[in-house]
């Protein structure tokens, strides 16, 4: 192999391998524009806020549903939700106007209504929660503090009111004033509980109280009772003095109508009639074990001695 053939046969190496090179780069800057662009696409869901910001700092808020785009290496993207949201917040012990110390727990609907707000004061959503969760128990206590325990626990003589409602009202005005970008539409509270060392103590009481309302409440009814019947019987010995009297009246008209009739039949025959009272005295006095000693001309042994002859 001559001089000449060697020198050739470099050249085409060194040529094919500039050519290699170039179609490396070229490859590598066409993947690297493909990684770029597609790093510079993000897409925005429904029901949440994409904040996009430059060095910690929020340049714009994408919340319509879609396909957006940002710098890469520039911009970095948060995601938020758009929506409410339910926290639920951890129970904690407090104590009432009488000294008595009680378990509170409670939720709160929430949502975010500026995200740049939240991101900037709040930095993130557990901060936000947190954050809420402190204004939401500072309010409770304060809130039942100036309440008797009775007065939390019993319904009927609760003078709670619209406690949900101011509690709501004053921890968005906390959370206004110090910028968080969130609003809780509904605080309520779920449960109510007594520590253990003095729930049974508490319990035995109220059993002992519905005790005592249950024996006032028979008492009452027993009181009802007895003067129903009281009342019943008076009208019962009313009526019932009426009616007698009404008979008497009626027999007493009866009996003078009766004799007026008899006076009336016997004075057209006084004879028949002497004969009709002295037919009813027999009636009344002879019987058979009946022994009767008149004289002979005794008009009231006339009759008798003619009618057994």
């Amino acid at each position: 192999m001559t001089d000449e053939n060697v020198v050739e046969m470099n050249s085409k190496s060194s040529k094919d391998v500039k050519r290699y090179m170039k179609m490396g780069i070229s490859i590598l800057v066409l993947i690297a524009i493909i990684v770029l662009f597609l790093s510079s696409m993000f897409i925005v869901k429904e029901g949440e806020y994409k904040v996009v910001r430059q060095f910690g700092e929020v340049i714009r808020i994408e919340q319509e549903p879609g396909l957006k785009f940002r710098v890469p290496l520039l911009h970095t993207i948060t995601t938020l939700p758009n929506k409410k949201m339910v926290y639920d917040v951890m129970e904690k012990e407090i104590n009432t106007l009488d000294k008595k110390r009680m378990i509170i727990d409670n939720y709160s609907i929430w949502e975010i209504t500026d995200p740049e707000q939240m991101i900037s004061n709040a930095r993130t959503q557990l901060n936000a929660e947190s954050r809420m969760g402190e204004f939401i128990f500072s309010v409770i206590r304060s809130e039942l503090g100036t309440m008797n325990y009775d007065e939390i626990i019993n319904e009927e003589g609760s003078t709670r009111g619209s406690l949900n409602e101011r509690v709501t009202e004053r921890v968005n005005e906390l959370l206004s004033r110090d910028e968080y970008g969130i609003q809780v539409d509904d605080v309520r509270i779920k449960r109510t509980d007594l520590p253990d060392e003095n729930e049974q103590s508490v319990f035995n009481r109220m059993i002992s109280e519905r005790e005592s309302k249950a024996q006032e409440y028979l008492s009452q009814g027993e009181a009802e009772k007895n003067r129903i019947r009281a009342q019943t019987d008076r009208d019962v010995q009313e009526m019932l003095s009426v009616a007698d009297a009404q008979a008497a009246q009626i027999r007493a008209e009866g009996e003078e109508e009766a004799a007026s009739m008899y006076n009336e039949s016997f004075s057209r025959d006084e004879e028949f009639y002497q004969l009709y009272r002295t037919l009813e005295s027999y009636k009344k006095t002879i019987d058979g074990e009946t022994t009767i000693i008149l004289p002979s001309d005794s008009p009231y042994a006339e009759l008798l001695t003619g009618y057994l002859e």
